[in-house]
């Protein structure tokens, strides 16, 4: 009995150590720019540095990271740049990108070519953490597990395939980027449910920070100016006035107070 538990000790084989997680760093201010590196690095992380974009776009491209933080006012090619070519070439890391807070239309442009969430200048560390936190576990969720096949969703003309990450209506395709996909697919999982814009930020951004439910407005329009024939009068996601929104497979009324 004891040589073949000791046997059994012996041929058991010790748990596989998880591989560190790699973070890009892009920021032309030195001293942010290490500070940032500091505070990711105490998530048990390799974390680079770079601060032209022009040296950043090739690394951001040839090599795998697990997320990206981006500013988008850089030397060389700017962050707006260099997420377009990322999300081109079909690289669907996830991208924070950072920037003041007197430039609303590059963070609305950020979000447009693909970044997945931003940060306005001033922040705090413990934000940044938690942004970057959050984006680990939004890419950690959308895996599809090897013995679970990919969903495909087809609703009244509406077509969405899970694993190809693609979008059409009534087989024209729609381009939508990685966080407009992910709250297509969590809305069109779940038809009929209503949803507090709140929940939305902790399903969909895995956050729910108070006075980023702007955030929820600005994509939900721009899905539906992507996906509705008429936007002003939507036809899949519904307001539910003094509430949230929800997907509707079928014609609904919209809600009143």
């Amino acid at each position: 009995m004891v040589d073949n538990v000791r046997l059994a000790y012996v041929n058991k084989k010790p748990p596989q150590p998880q591989a560190r997680k790699r973070f890009l760093v892009v920021e032309d201010e030195q001293d942010l720019a290490e500070l940032i590196r500091m505070h990711l690095s105490e998530l048990d992380a390799e974390v680079e540095v770079c601060h032209r974009g022009d040296d950043a776009l090739p690394l951001a491209l040839r090599q795998t990271w697990h997320a990206i933080v981006l500013d988008l006012s850089l030397p060389g090619i700017d962050g707006l740049d260099i997420c377009r070519e990322l999300r081109s070439q079909g690289v669907l890391t996830p991208v924070l990108i950072l920037t003041s807070r007197s430039t609303e239309l590059d963070r609305v442009l950020g979000l447009e070519l693909g970044a997945d969430d931003y940060l306005t200048k001033p922040f705090s560390t413990l934000e940044l953490m938690a942004r970057v936190k959050a984006l680990l576990r939004r890419a950690e969720h959308n895996k599809t597990p090897a013995n679970k096949p990919a969903q495909v969703i087809t609703v009244e003309g509406l077509h969405i395939d899970q694993a190809q990450r693609s979008v059409s209506v009534n087989g024209e395709p729609v381009e939508l980027t990685a966080r407009e996909f992910e709250l297509m697919w969590y809305f069109v999982s779940h038809p009929g449910r209503v949803f507090r814009r709140s929940e939305l930020l902790d399903a969909v951004w895995g956050y729910g920070h108070d006075g980023y439910e702007h955030t929820v407005n600005s994509h939900i329009n721009r899905l539906r100016g992507k996906i509705e024939h008429n936007p002003a009068e939507p036809y899949y996601l519904k307001t539910v006035w003094g509430v949230g929104y929800k997907f509707c497979g079928e014609p609904c009324a919209e809600v009143t107070p």
